[in-house]
């Protein structure tokens, strides 16, 4: 298998929704005016309390900066897996799981902190740009390692980064964080960007206006939880919504896969989780793993989320792998 270094430099960043008002302009812009923004990598996850944004430079110049928004001082690169070819485009990629035990849990054993952003069409390991000679020293007995540069795929050896600071192999000794599982179910679908303008006026009432959603349950902690996902990436759109809110999208422009599946999220931390710890995602990958079972991972700013099929049992496949 290929390791693929992506170009793309990322900023991880949340936004308060008390200030959400002066973000609009910048968000819809990243979102539904492509033309006009030289962004290639943008995700927004809606959480109770804040809005999880991972977009690269070029986005991250449409935010103004106020009190309301946090960043992350290091900056991040995606990396992405394939199973044949030296080109991240159209190949096959390898799902979460599949590389919880080749990918993240070397990384963990090495104290390189990972992020996971799962999409409808892929999975992007994001690491700190600092951590790069470690994840090649880790990685390189491993995988053939490609760096994307000007659009080109030029391979990396670990000799390449011999000078650079290479983290010990000392073992991790995770800490057990609380999860919770809400009861509501969600779907992971995507859409062709050219049908956007179609769903525009849903699009800006789910992600800017989902506290006047009036939910089933009062009780958000235990029953329900508002969770939300858009990403747009190199020109590919992924979308995740519980089933409440996908019944306000027209059935007719989203795509799922073939067997249309619901999955049940478990939400990894009591408290804000942070940045510097090591493990996190093995711990919940490595056991998904071993059942076979397939999920998608994705880090926010102060938690991570599991979505595993809601069958349990069953190992499911996403469209395109």
């Amino acid at each position: 298998m290929d390791l693929h270094i992506l170009e793309h430099r990322l900023k991880v960043t949340s936004l308060s929704k008390a200030g959400l008002e002066r973000y609009t302009h910048g968000l819809i812009k990243l979102v539904f005016l492509r033309d006009r923004t030289r962004c290639k990598f943008f995700c927004l996850t809606e959480m109770p309390n804040d809005y999880t944004l991972v977009l690269d430079e070029e986005g991250f110049k449409e935010l103004p900066r106020t009190d309301f928004l946090q960043v992350v001082e290091a900056t991040w690169l995606a990396l992405n897996v394939v199973s044949n070819g030296h080109s991240s485009t159209g190949s096959q990629t390898v799902g979460v799981t599949k590389i919880a035990k080749s990918v993240i849990a070397p990384l963990a054993q090495h104290k390189v902190s990972v992020l996971m952003l799962s999409t409808y069409q892929t999975d992007f390991i994001l690491v700190r740009e600092s951590d790069l000679p470690a994840v090649i020293h880790t990685l390189s007995e491993e995988f053939s390692i490609y760096r994307e540069v000007n659009g080109e795929s030029v391979a990396v050896t670990s000799t390449d980064v011999s000078n650079g600071f290479l983290k010990s192999k000392n073992g991790f000794s995770p800490t057990l964080h609380p999860v919770l599982s809400p009861k509501n179910l969600f779907c992971v679908m995507s859409l062709d960007p050219d049908t956007l303008p179609t769903i525009a006026t849903t699009l800006m009432d789910v992600m800017f206006y989902s506290t006047s959603v009036k939910w089933e349950s009062a009780d958000q902690d235990l029953d329900h939880i508002h969770f939300f996902s858009f990403s747009l990436i190199d020109g590919y759109i992924s979308i995740v919504v519980d089933t409440q809110t996908q019944k306000r999208f027209p059935s007719n422009l989203l795509l799922t896969s073939a067997s249309a599946e619901l999955w049940r999220m478990v939400r990894i931390g009591g408290q804000p989780l942070g940045f510097d710890e090591c493990g996190i995602v093995a711990q919940i990958s490595e056991p998904l793993a071993d059942a076979d079972i397939s999920a998608y991972y994705i880090s926010t700013f102060n938690f991570d989320h599991a979505l595993v099929n809601n069958n349990g049992n069953l190992r499911s496949e996403r469209k395109g792998r």
